[in-house]
């Protein structure tokens, strides 16, 4: 099987590109945008897509490729998160739709940010689209794959979640505060954040790309409030908990970043994957976290 990656640099990109080499009979294409060097790089823009002749023998497309949405949202940056999940992923898929034959599945990357808000709303794949600048780009993100549905590609929208890895994303801005015991809750706490590992996203993609499932999945092993990640987090590196970060300072500091992202709730259940029979390796914070640090349970006490 070839499976092509785009994004392929990235924190998920890297860690499934390492995971589906490891995978006898599987070999990886990733999609570069520069001059394709290596005989596994297929050169491409975001902007115009990809030649369909480079693609030809492509089993499986994982498209993983967009802006970072961290940082300060000016109009640039917004304009930037958008066109490069909305442009890149219409020109890619009118790549694939050109292609004399096409691969099978196209796993394209969504996030938990199509629901919005929600509080604790439980949030299957089955629920309305929220408000707000991520759920519009959620919106937009998705329906840019309707060249490849077009063309008879099985497409399934992962919208996943905080990835917990120590190496990037939210969990490598936290670890430092935590470290020198100056973590602590943002806002009130009680804001529900789905989220998943690295370890379990690249089991995810493949349990995808072997099935038959189409359309939203979520890819969230769980999801828990920020007080619960913030006491786990807290256990597992022993060290106190006491600094909470008010709504007011995180607004400060982060710009609408912090009401979208960081302050916003969304309480997802992997609903398709569960009822599919996939079970998540790390289905809880504490075994997570102490993966992903690589932290050893204390010992019992005799």
């Amino acid at each position: 099987m070839i499976v092509a990656v785009t994004g392929a640099g990235g924190l998920v990109g890297t860690h499934l590109v390492q995971a589906l080499a490891a995978v006898e009979g599987v070999s990886v294409r990733r999609l570069v945008r520069h001059v394709a060097v290596l005989p596994s790089e297929v050169a491409w823009d975001p902007r115009t897509g990809a030649d369909p002749a480079d693609l030809v023998g492509t089993d499986a497309v994982v498209h993983l490729a967009g802006a970072s949405i961290m940082g300060r949202w000016t109009a640039a940056k917004r304009d930037a998160i958008l066109r490069s999940r909305v442009d890149g992923t219409r020109s890619l898929c009118a790549s694939l739709a050109a292609m004399d034959d096409p691969p099978s599945v196209l796993i394209s990357a969504s996030a938990s940010g199509y629901y919005g808000d929600r509080g604790d709303e439980t949030l299957t794949e089955d629920s309305a689209p929220g408000e707000g600048f991520l759920a519009d780009v959620c919106q937009q993100w998705e329906a840019a794959t309707r060249p490849a549905e077009d063309a008879d590609i099985r497409v399934v929208h992962l919208r996943t979640g905080v990835v917990l890895d120590p190496r990037g994303g939210a969990l490598a801005k936290m670890l430092p505060f935590f470290r020198a015991g100056l973590g602590g809750r943002l806002g009130d706490g009680r804001q529900f954040m789905p989220w998943i590992t690295n370890h379990d996203l690249s089991r995810v993609v493949r349990h995808v790309v072997d099935g038959d499932l189409s359309g939203p999945v979520n890819a969230a092993a769980r999801s828990d409030t920020n007080q619960d990640l913030t006491r786990a987090l807290g256990t597992v590196l022993q060290r106190p908990t006491l600094f909470p970060v008010p709504a007011l300072a995180a607004r400060l500091a982060f710009g609408r970043l912090a009401d979208a992202l960081l302050l916003s709730s969304q309480n997802l259940v992997p609903a398709r994957l569960r009822a599919d029979g996939f079970r998540f390796d790390h289905g809880g914070l504490d075994t997570a976290l102490r993966a992903v640090l690589g932290v050893a349970v204390a010992p019992a006490k005799a």
